[in-house]
């Protein structure tokens, strides 16, 4: 690389004073545009909100539920909300971010709506045929129980955080990804899967709770390490391990999944990656997993492909396509969860990036005016590129790690 990360890091924190200056006095515009915007998209969704276009299967372990949807995108061909069935991995996120902007604003229309759109996903506190669970039902009830200081929901995470134990692997020490839980032939695992960690680690000291989480996740972030990142720090997205006598846990096959290549790293899981062993030393204080975080985020900072505004690419390795900015809000709160954590100059670095990120993310480039997008606060991000899929458009998930960034950064302070 023509410079190292450490070399950015310098570069940030000389010009990081104005930034954050000029950050945290725009917090009050920001979170007042964004509560306007889902004010008019929860009015927008609510009618919606059981009137799916056609039933959908019931995962393993949960019951029927009426076809209830929850809002997560917005279809720009037909000029709709795209709604998804309460199972969908993101059904977590907007009643998550209903949560954020009641916790901002202390607005109790934010709190009622919140509470309302949470309710809908109980049925997923069964489910075992995915490891998604986590984001749906950490992202809502969560929120709910932190910002409520109730224990109303304790039971209902608790045995969420079982459903998710269901899918780890003792011989493997990973929980499966995608795939049935008696599939033999494949054993896949993704980086995202980090981010569903953080459930087990509360569950593990909660009331009802029971310590094995905690192994669990250390086992699956510690495996993790070991195999899904390139000497360098970049990340694979899908790894398939092999389930044979005599070749137990050895990685059969990579594939390229989200990503460009086997090659290149795909942004978002990077991002995950950066957020999910950031808060693994959070919850266990092993140092281990504060080195790792601190190594993939020098990675993505000093990619010499990371644009100037910090908002990255789809995949690091497809300069000058689409950016992703949901990568680049995962990436954001990542980095200020990881400044507190980290201390130092290099802490301070680190909050820099992230407060240039955030100053990007709230600009015209990104944040949507009006109804454009459905209401929806970011443009541009990039749900499956391979595929087709999602490509430049609001994703639920990038407002909810959106509004997160904005909080962590101004609840830690200068």
């Amino acid at each position: 690389m023509k410079y190292t990360a450490l070399m950015m890091l310098a570069l940030f924190a000389a010009t990081a004073t104005a930034a954050e200056d000029v950050l945290i006095a725009r917090m009050p515009e920001i979170f007042a545009k964004a509560a306007e915007h889902y004010r008019a998209l929860d009015a927008a969704a609510t009618p919606l909100k059981g009137a799916g276009d056609a039933k959908e299967a019931v995962p393993h372990g949960a019951k029927p539920h009426g076809d209830r949807r929850v809002p997560h995108g917005w279809n720009a061909k037909t000029g709709k909300l795209d709604m998804r069935s309460i199972y969908w991995w993101t059904s977590g996120h907007f009643p998550g971010s209903l949560w954020y902007l009641y916790e901002a604003t202390g607005d109790e229309f934010f709190k009622d709506r919140a509470t309302a759109w949470t309710e809908t996903l109980a049925p997923n506190s069964k489910v075992t045929d995915n490891h998604d669970v986590g984001f749906i039902m950490y992202c809502s009830y969560g929120n709910a129980r932190r910002l409520l200081k109730t224990d109303k929901y304790d039971a209902l995470l608790v045995e969420t955080a079982d459903s998710l134990s269901k899918r780890f692997n003792p011989e493997l020490g990973l929980i499966r990804s995608w795939g049935a839980l008696n599939e033999k032939r494949e054993f896949l695992v993704i980086p995202d899967n980090m981010m569903n960690l953080e459930l087990l680690e509360w569950a593990a000291k909660a009331k009802g709770g029971d310590r094995r989480f905690d192994e669990i996740a250390r086992s699956h972030a510690d495996t993790t390490m070991k195999h899904h990142f390139r000497p360098d720090g970049g990340v694979f997205h899908v790894l398939n391990y092999d389930q044979r006598p005599g070749f137990v846990g050895v990685v059969q096959e990579i594939r390229r999944g989200q990503g460009r290549s086997c090659e290149t790293a795909w942004s978002r899981g990077q991002s995950w990656a950066i957020y999910g062993y950031s808060m693994m030393f959070r919850e266990t204080g092993e140092r281990r997993y504060l080195d790792f975080a601190a190594k993939l985020a020098d990675y993505a900072i000093g990619h010499p492909n990371m644009p100037a505004d910090g908002i990255p690419y789809w995949d690091f390795g497809a300069p000058g396509e689409e950016r992703d900015s949901s990568a680049g809000a995962v990436m954001a709160s990542a980095l200020v969860e990881l400044a507190r954590l980290v201390g130092g100059k290099k802490g301070a670095a680190y909050r820099a990036f992230a407060a240039k990120q955030l100053l990007a993310l709230s600009s015209p480039a990104y944040f949507s005016e009006g109804d454009e997008n459905g209401h929806w606060l970011l443009k541009h991000g990039v749900g499956h590129k391979p595929a087709n899929s999602e490509v430049d458009v609001p994703l639920d998930y990038g407002d909810y790690y959106f509004l997160e960034a904005l909080l962590r950064y101004r609840e830690s302070g200068r």
